[in-house]
């Protein structure tokens, strides 16, 4: 950006928003300057706005439109594709600030709030009122429900509640243009016209900015029981999921770790864990008759040749079995602060038919020994979800080319087994290419038509989604 552009931009902000909206310092501007993702280059953006209104929203998005400035949308940093990226020259529009909850609505089960509002404070904000919100992405206790939408993201529960693409009713949304729109409704049913609010669910930023949310809420969830399955393998385990499914029953949580994950948890001295090596299922249930559940997944899991199977006897008893999952990402930190060199991680995210399952394991484990890395897998098998946590030393080129290699490897495996290359992370810039090999050519051509009908100017998080 050209010193004429920046300084009459920058005072047009200035003016148009409190002084401690527009951040210009260095340690800011680095800060806010990429997400989670561990590929990928960002930007420098020129400046970072954290407005708390939406009129000051507006105000952001015509000055940059009137300097044709890109906009890069921002919540808590937290995602895994590079989606809230900076581009160079770009204003950074930072929704933390806006964060209240606007409306509780028990008779009608739904909840009003705006897009900074972090994700665990809003589901305790409702369980005060007697209901639930169920999305629950791992990082829900810093994350954002702004962040959430603009991602699609899923979590632990969503085998059995869904993902937050489900909880949307309406939004409402600044436009490329500064106006404002409000989509969606209040109502349990609503089918007038095209379901737009859908449309602004995992978008990523790139066709408007979220500035309010009503969401579904759900009435409060029974205490969980759950069982601890440890299997020869991960395939094994698969199988044991296949089964489950199979079988009618509806957990709560169906998750799986591959034995490099357990040795990770056990190492940290989980009392579940403490014999190591073996692939682990973890199951829950909070259906009516919980108990008599469990009950009966754990012995589809005996019949699926699981090495040990440990039913949770009451509520304390399956928070312990449930806590070992939230165990994983401090696991594999501990893990990969014992090795040597500048050593990182990137949580892969991929999706394949439940009952492809086993073999997508399978493939992981093979590209792992094929690459010489340590690839740790998790995710939520119940949805066919994995997560494949590749480990390397980024001060070696070699290890980031092999990190690299195996990313295209795993994304390959899961299209070939018929799944998709993301299942809740999004597209950001890490995926931008793998999509076209995704869709069809005539579907990418669509979404780029729609991108160019919502931005014409391209100015919304430019080279996200789509190339």
């Amino acid at each position: 950006m050209t010193v004429s552009v920046e300084k009459p931009l920058l005072a047009a902000l200035r003016e148009a928003l409190p002084d401690v909206a527009v951040l210009t310092a260095d340690d800011q501007l680095d800060l806010h300057s990429r997400d989670a993702a561990p590929f990928g280059e960002a930007g420098r953006p020129v400046a970072v706005v954290r407005p708390e209104t939406v009129e000051q929203v507006r105000e952001v998005i015509r000055a940059a439109r009137a300097y044709g400035v890109p906009v890069v949308p921002q919540g808590a940093r937290t995602g895994l594709a590079g989606a809230a990226d900076a581009v160079d020259g770009c204003l950074v529009l930072s929704m933390v600030r806006m964060d209240r909850i606007l409306e509780i609505d028990p008779a009608n089960r739904l909840v009003r709030c705006e897009p900074g509002v972090v994700t665990a404070d809003l589901a305790a904000a409702v369980a005060e009122r007697g209901l639930c919100y169920p999305p629950d992405p791992a990082s829900w206790e810093v994350c954002t429900i702004g962040g959430n939408i603009a991602t699609g993201a899923g979590g632990l529960c969503c085998v059995k509640y869904g993902v937050t693409a489900d909880y949307v009713l309406g939004l409402t949304v600044v436009l490329a243009d500064g106006e404002v729109l409000r989509v969606g409704r209040r109502t349990v049913k609503g089918v007038a016209g095209y379901d737009l609010t859908r449309l602004f669910v995992g978008s990523e930023g790139t066709l408007g900015v979220i500035v309010e949310a009503t969401l579904a809420l759900r009435p409060p969830r029974p205490p969980a029981r759950a069982l601890l399955a440890r299997f020869p393998s991960a395939s094994a385990a698969g199988e044991a999921v296949s089964a489950i499914v199979r079988a009618g029953h509806v957990p709560s949580a169906l998750e799986l770790l591959d034995r490099t994950t357990t040795e990770a948890i056990s190492a940290l001295g989980h009392p579940l864990f403490a014999d190591g090596g073996a692939a682990t299922l973890i199951v829950a249930s909070d259906a009516p008759d919980a108990a008599e559940d469990v009950r009966a997944m754990a012995a589809l899991c005996r019949d699926a040749e699981a090495l040990s199977v440990t039913a949770a006897a009451g509520e304390a008893e399956s928070a312990g079995v449930l806590e070992a999952r939230r165990m994983v990402l401090p696991a594999l930190k501990a893990r990969a602060a014992a090795l040597p060199g500048e050593v990182t991680a990137f949580i892969e995210d991929v999706a394949v038919p439940r009952d492809r399952l086993a073999e997508l394991i399978d493939r992981i484990e093979l590209i792992a020994g094929e690459y010489d890395l340590y690839i740790s897998t998790v995710g939520h098998a119940g949805d066919g979800n994995l997560h494949p946590t590749v480990v390397f030393d980024r001060s070696d080129p070699d290890a980031v080319r092999r990190a690299k290699e195996a990313y295209d490897a795993i994304m390959a495996a899961g299209l070939e087994l018929g799944g998709t290359i993301t299942g809740e992370h999004g597209v950001g810039t890490l995926k931008r290419d793998w999509l076209a090999r995704e869709l069809p050519p005539r579907g990418l051509r669509l979404q780029r038509d729609l991108k160019r009908l919502f931005d014409p100017e391209g100015l919304l998080n430019p080279g996200k989604v789509l190339a």
